[in-house]
């Protein structure tokens, strides 16, 4: 008589994976937010004026935008391990090179060079998930994931105002420069493409990890990429426009919100960096929240709808604490209704990537990389206007809170405009192609 089969449970290195992509999602915020707390030393050091160092902030910016649809291609074909590995060794050498800059030329040409390297880290990343999770479970890691980007956007305000406090800006990049370099290096020795490769990851693992078709596809040659399919599908068109509309309401947060609290509020550095973490910790709180729910919607009869209703409310409910909080006296009201703001918007996040990763069909890593990417024209945008505009209203004799709160009416507008879009959205598939 033949013995009953003995259960085995699977293993549990797909969460394992979500652990090295929360160490990813985390340095690549600390990287970034780090700047936008060096702003003022810098400028005091090298003599920057806003408009100078608007220059410098959109290098980056610039380059992250034009990189990751490259870099997203280089994973489609080649399998994000290696590009992870480089890349993030890359932005991390950069990093600490930040720290070496003598003046305007050398900071704009490091910081472009830093974009570059950091633009293929979230396409890659949706390599990532499309391959080891499958859809029940990418919600919940693409939620925590992107909340640990935004423990790095809530460490680095007060981590470098410190820093900065206890040494100066330069050791300051140095310090987070080698941090990365010790990610790069341990992912490289653990991870692998295939979860199938992986030692860790038994039979009945793969079973969970290839539930639907979708993760087994990931792992075949993409082919060409239908680029006129792609730039006239309204799905691909919307969650761009999406990102644009978002990028441009948090890159003021990312790198200008600390010189607004020093300049209109009269708010120390110490204490802006601890105002700016609070705001920070709204999204992480958000990026959380939203990643609970896009497991949820993704049960219902119709995910896609539920996700634009979300959308619709959160982008409205952003819109609204913003404009309360510019009014606010208080720093700190001000600030904690900027933070209710930023997690009604982070919340949208993970049901972009939800929205996103299907999207791509096929070429998860590309499709990605150019929706996310064109999220620089508004990044870009913000960082340019908000220098320019302060440095005119500087011009017609104004200061303080007379010469920076004005901004804020364009960023409401945007975020009102950033509800109409996902109202817009409908996912429309691209083609496969031929047999």
């Amino acid at each position: 008589m033949s013995s009953p089969e003995t259960y085995v449970s699977p293993s549990r290195a797909r969460f394992i994976v979500a652990g090295w992509l929360c160490g990813l999602s985390g340095i690549l915020y600390l990287d970034r937010i780090c700047m936008g707390q060096a702003v003022v030393p810098i400028q005091k050091e090298l003599g920057l004026s806003n408009s100078e160092m608007s220059l410098v902030l959109m290098s980056f910016t610039l380059a992250y935008g034009l990189f990751a649809v490259p870099v997203g291609r280089w994973g489609d074909k080649t399998g994000p391990r290696s590009v992870l590995s480089q890349i993030v060794f890359a932005w991390s050498a950069f990093t600490a090179m930040t720290g070496f800059a003598t003046g305007l030329v050398t900071l704009v040409f490091v910081r472009f060079l830093f974009g570059a390297a950091e633009a293929g880290a979230f396409p890659n990343a949706a390599k990532v998930l499309a391959r080891w999770f499958p859809v029940g479970e990418r919600g919940r890691v693409q939620g925590v994931m992107l909340a640990f980007s935004q423990f790095g956007a809530v460490l680095a305000p007060a981590a470098t105002a410190y820093l900065i406090d206890a040494t100066n800006w330069r050791v300051a990049f140095l310090i987070y420069g080698l941090i990365g370099v010790l990610w790069a290096i341990g992912f490289w020795f653990w991870f692998r493409d295939d979860p199938a490769d992986h030692r860790a990851v038994n039979e009945a693992e793969l079973v969970v990890i290839r539930a639907s078709d979708e993760a087994e596809s990931e792992k075949k040659d993409p082919g060409p990429v239908p680029w006129s399919a792609v730039v006239t599908n309204r799905g691909v068109i919307v969650l761009s426009i999406i990102m644009v509309f978002g990028a441009f309401y948090t890159y003021f947060f990312y790198s200008w919100f600390q010189k607004y609290l020093n300049a209109s509020r009269g708010v120390g550095n110490v204490e802006a960096g601890n105002l700016t973490s609070l705001v920070m910790a709204g999204s992480a709180v958000g990026m959380l929240l939203g990643g609970w729910l896009a497991d949820h919607i993704s049960k219902l009869n119709d995910p896609v709808a539920a996700r634009r209703y979300l959308g619709v409310g959160s982008y409205l409910l952003a819109a609204a604490c913003l404009f309360a909080g510019v009014r606010q006296d208080s720093a700190l009201a001000l600030a904690a209704l900027w933070g209710a703001s930023f997690c009604a918007m982070h919340i949208t996040l993970p049901n972009w990537w939800s929205c996103a990763i299907p999207q791509g069909g096929r070429h998860t890593a590309t499709i990605f990389g150019l929706m996310n990417g064109l999220g620089v024209l508004g990044a870009m945008a913000s960082q340019g206007f908000v220098g320019v505009f302060a440095d005119w209203q500087k011009e017609r004799g104004f200061s303080g809170r007379a010469q920076w709160d004005p901004i804020f009416d364009v960023y409401v507008f945007v975020l009102l405009a950033n509800a109409v879009a996902w109202w817009s959205y409908r996912f429309t598939p691209l083609p496969e192609p031929h047999k």
